[in-house]
């Protein structure tokens, strides 16, 4: 098993797969404003096509999941989860070059949203498992397959109501891999850095009200709403939030500075991440917590105060960091303001120096010679922090080498997103060698 690899036929499907999900439109708007099921149905049919018994799970009519077990060839191993949403963010079509729902491959290029976020991955997964239906391949330890529904809102359609609902389809799993890791970036100096992610900020979307004294636009008022609301924002925006290090981004900071022959001095960490030039990206947004204001509402006319104004937040805490984050939007929102969690989920860790981290980068680097993967903390959040429920432990492996010339972290919900098809064909090959061992 051991020399065996991805065949010719998944280096094909990986691309038809990704190009296939790309044109059924998930686009989940938010508030319930999607529709999994096409997707769903899609993966389940080529799961079903390599021997597997998929089950389709549904929490709300359309918003669909699909879970399949491969069983290992040991019965004492701890099982492995391999999960990607179906879900995207929508996209505006007259901002893009090429339909966003084309899937078109051009110039050695898929097209469309998803591409990297996340229908790539979720192709790599259904190319792989295909491939082992063909040569015969079982993994060491059992994996379990997930696809996700509405990951790029609240999850309960998704992940959040497959961890409440159905454990029992998950057991057995101590660790799992998703998206945000294992990809190439870019240092401008010719290094190829491969990030493979060990953690997550916790999610914390605030919505602030601030309430006074409605009245005439000409008038005095000492109890404005907006005024009171625009100072919490702007007191929030531009609060300096105090530095954090985590064991994960540690372990970065202490990889990424040997690599660069610098002494990792977190004595004074901003001026590290200075010596460090570009490769700072990798860890600069989590080394603190972070509260950024994203939307304001208020008032219905202009001549009028308004009794109520409105702000959303988007906040973000380390591991270990929710009491202090909490703790300083209490000062800075102040007494005329009040605030709530309109969304929020744990932060996550996870070892790297567990023998699984070391089959990823050994994965890497089997394809790509001269690869630097060093491990990283994602600044926002997956899947995987609702999975840590059932007491798993989630890694960013998602694998693809990039060329220089393509921003993969600026293509994330952003436009023209593509994905070429040497990337994917990579990610196949390493994602089939560590699965294999895994």
């Amino acid at each position: 098993m051991a020399d065996q690899q991805a065949d010719e036929l998944a280096l094909a499907e990986v691309v038809e797969f990704t190009s296939g999900l790309i044109r059924i439109d998930t686009s989940n708007r938010g508030g319930g404003d999607c529709r999994e099921r096409p997707a769903a149905e899609y993966a389940a049919e080529r799961l079903a096509g390599a021997g597997l018994d998929p089950l389709l799970l549904e929490r709300t009519p359309g918003r669909t999941n699909v879970v399949a077990r491969i069983e290992g060839t040991d019965p004492s191993a701890d099982a492995l989860l391999v999960h990607g949403h179906l879900d995207v963010v929508p996209a505006e079509a007259a901002d893009w070059s090429v339909h966003p729902f084309s899937g078109e491959v051009r110039d050695g290029v898929v097209w469309g949203r998803g591409a990297v976020d996340m229908k790539n991955m979720d192709a790599m997964i259904l190319a792989v498992v295909r491939c082992w239906a063909r040569q015969g391949v079982r993994p060491r330890r059992d994996i379990v397959l997930a696809f996700t529904a509405d990951e790029e809102a609240s999850a309960e359609d998704g992940s959040g109501f497959l961890a409440e609902r159905h454990p029992e389809l998950f057991e057995g799993c101590t660790q799992g891999v998703s998206e945000s890791g294992a990809f190439t970036f870019h240092d401008g100096t010719g290094r190829e850095i491969y990030p493979v992610a060990a953690g997550e900020r916790g999610t914390a979307w605030l919505k602030l009200t601030a309430r006074g004294r409605a009245g005439h636009g000409s008038k005095v008022n000492r109890e404005n709403a907006v005024t009171r609301l625009a100072a919490a924002v702007t007191r929030i925006g531009e609060h300096e939030w105090p530095l954090r290090l985590t064991p994960t981004v540690r372990a970065a900071l202490t990889e990424l500075a040997a690599l660069y022959g610098i002494d990792p001095d977190f004595t004074d960490v901003d001026q590290l991440l200075e010596k460090l030039g570009p490769a700072a990206r990798l860890v600069e947004s989590t080394v603190r917590n972070s509260a950024n204001p994203t939307m304001l509402d208020a008032g219905y006319k202009l001549n009028v105060i308004p009794g109520e104004a409105v702000a959303h937040v988007d906040g973000r805490y380390l591991p270990g960091g929710e009491q202090e984050f909490t703790a300083t939007l209490d000062e800075l929102t102040g007494p005329d303001v009040d605030w709530e969690f309109a969304h929020r989920e744990v932060a996550l860790q996870a070892p790297v120096d567990a023998p699984v981290f070391a089959r990823m980068r050994a994965a890497v680097e089997a394809f790509a010679p001269g690869a630097h993967v060093v491990p990283y903390c994602m600044s926002g959040g997956t899947d995987a922090k609702q999975f840590s429920r059932l007491g798993i432990t989630g890694y960013g492996f998602a694998p693809l080498k990039l060329p220089a010339d393509l921003d993969y972290q600026a293509l994330f919900h952003g436009v023209d997103e593509r994905v070429p098809v040497e990337a994917l064909h990579f990610g196949v090959r390493v994602l089939d060698r560590f699965l294999r061992t895994a």
